[in-house]
């Protein structure tokens, strides 16, 4: 089927892709190629596991390693508070648990968490200098879903963390007192309108109850 019979300037024809010929022979230049002095690479070590205790990390062995500039974990980085900053738009973010996503202190809190950074005189020295580093893991059980997370004798991820039921904190309260029972749950509000026993008990109408998951989009693009 033609929808139209236009002709149109650029439209079904081939025009010439000017870059075409530098990126099908290699010449094309990128950022990755460019290497100012004192250009240094960064590896990340992360975590095998989905939820463990740190018990120690040794790595004097990568701050001798020839070529190894720095490496830092946790302990070197300043403990931040539990403040909670409103981010506008819907969003917020508690600083003391947002802080521990950037290398694990305690806990590791997933597989692939972020425990120990090293930078070095180039790439393969630094991945050398990872398997330098000793990490002592105490494995514990882990939860892989929602559900099992919300059981009653579900291992619990973060120690410090007190379920909210105002939406203002929907991040997550800190506990400061240690005799305080920490929970999975950061938020939980009940919204209701009316008798709903009642109106499920007199209703003609069939009830059908299911579970659907659906993958995180972020608006970002929009």
């Amino acid at each position: 089927m033609i929808i139209s019979e236009k002709e149109f300037k650029v439209v079904g024809t081939r025009p010439i892709r000017h870059d075409g010929a530098d990126k099908v022979t290699g010449r094309a230049r990128y950022s990755a190629d460019s290497h100012p002095t004192g250009y240094l690479h960064g590896k990340i070590l992360r975590s095998p596991y989905p939820h463990a205790r740190i018990k120690s990390i040794d790595t004097s062995r990568a701050k001798s390693h020839p070529g190894v500039k720095s490496v830092v974990t946790s302990v070197d980085l300043p403990e931040v508070s539990a403040e909670i900053a409103d981010l506008e738009e819907g969003a917020a973010v508690n600083y003391g648990f947002y802080s521990r996503n950037v290398l694990a202190r305690e806990k590791a809190l997933y597989r692939g968490h972020a425990v120990a950074a090293v930078a070095a005189v180039n790439q393969h020295v630094a991945e050398e200098a990872l398997s330098l580093i000793t990490v002592d893991y105490e494995v514990l059980p882990a939860v892989l879903n929602a559900a099992d997370a919300l059981a009653d004798d579900a291992p619990v991820l973060h120690d410090r963390l007190l379920t909210q039921s105002t939406a203002l904190f929907r991040v997550g309260g800190w506990g400061e007192d240690e005799r305080l029972p920490p929970s999975n749950l950061a938020l939980k509000i009940l919204s209701e309108e009316g008798d709903v026993e009642t109106a499920f008990r007199e209703s003609d109408a069939v009830i059908v109850e299911r579970s659907f998951k659906t993958k995180a989009v972020h608006q970002g693009y929009i």
